[in-house]
């Protein structure tokens, strides 16, 4: 499993690289596709127990609204964004007032598409936001290598150190010392990345950025855990050989992502 999590990652990677580095549209572009993989794995979790849980109107409209949400904020404003958000919410209350009477878990199901346009194209956005900020090149290499470090810091820590629990009820495998592990790659990466890249960064605010997106990235480790633990499934998908499903891929990053646009552009002020 670890030589196919190896092989897969670093053959993605050369794409992921130049993808990044070549920016504009290509970049949102890559963005909207991984959107809409995820969320139709998202989909497949949540409603699980359906014949055909990508047919109906609240995936089908989840995965109209993401690719919109992530082009305009790559093209136009991330205001936008927030309209294209609000108005999917508004569409899922006027398809509920069709299907009220006749079936009440209408609103559980536009809780879950609600969540979907949240928690997948919302927090890809901001990939877009970091990209297209100042220093973004950097800054976008800067979390993927501190993610990367902490998920492997994590893996081999647990691997070979792990004795106690961190939270068997969603992820029976995750442990303490894994937890820490990753921590330790967290701050040993992203101090590397800062003294070479970006030695202009306060080390007080750095410090605690590259804790804040270490332990956000566990947490949405874990929070994608429970819904697949919920669903009964180990995986989001196969498409990632040794890693799973886009989402299992991206889960980490999807919460570190709204942490480090929010230091760099309020904290570290950069």
């Amino acid at each position: 499993m670890h030589l196919k999590r190896w092989i897969t990652g670093l053959t993605a990677l050369p794409f992921l690289i130049y993808l990044i580095v070549t920016g504009g549209t290509a970049f949102a572009v890559f963005i909207g596709i991984v959107c809409l993989l995820a969320l139709t794995e998202y989909f497949r979790i949540v409603f699980s127990s359906r014949p055909h849980p990508l047919l109906g109107v609240m995936p089908v409209l989840a995965m109209l609204t993401g690719p919109v949400v992530i082009w305009v904020t790559y093209r136009f404003t991330a205001e936008l964004a927030l309209c294209a958000v609000a108005f999917n919410l508004i569409a899922c209350a006027l398809y509920s007032l069709t299907r009220f009477k006749s079936d009440p878990a209408v609103l559980s199901d536009i809780a879950l598409q609600v969540r979907a346009v949240v928690y997948i194209p919302v927090l890809l956005s901001f990939a877009i936001l970091i990209r297209n900020g100042s220093d973004g090149l950097v800054w976008l290499f800067f979390l993927l290598g501190i993610v990367f470090a902490g998920d492997i810091g994590a893996l081999y820590a647990g691997t070979y150190l792990g004795k106690h629990k961190l939270c068997p009820s969603v992820s029976p495998g995750k442990t303490v010392e894994g937890a820490l592990g990753g921590l330790a790659a967290n701050l040993l990466i992203g101090s590397l990345i800062r003294v070479f890249f970006l030695p202009g960064m306060a080390w007080g605010g750095s410090l605690l950025f590259f804790l804040c997106a270490g332990i956000a990235g566990q947490v949405g480790d874990l929070f994608e855990s429970e819904f697949k633990r919920a669903a009964g499934i180990k995986d989001s998908g196969v498409i990632l050989p040794g890693h799973g499903g886009i989402l299992d891929r991206i889960d980490a990053l999807l919460f570190a992502l709204p942490v480090a646009y929010f230091f760099k552009k309020f904290i570290l002020w950069v």
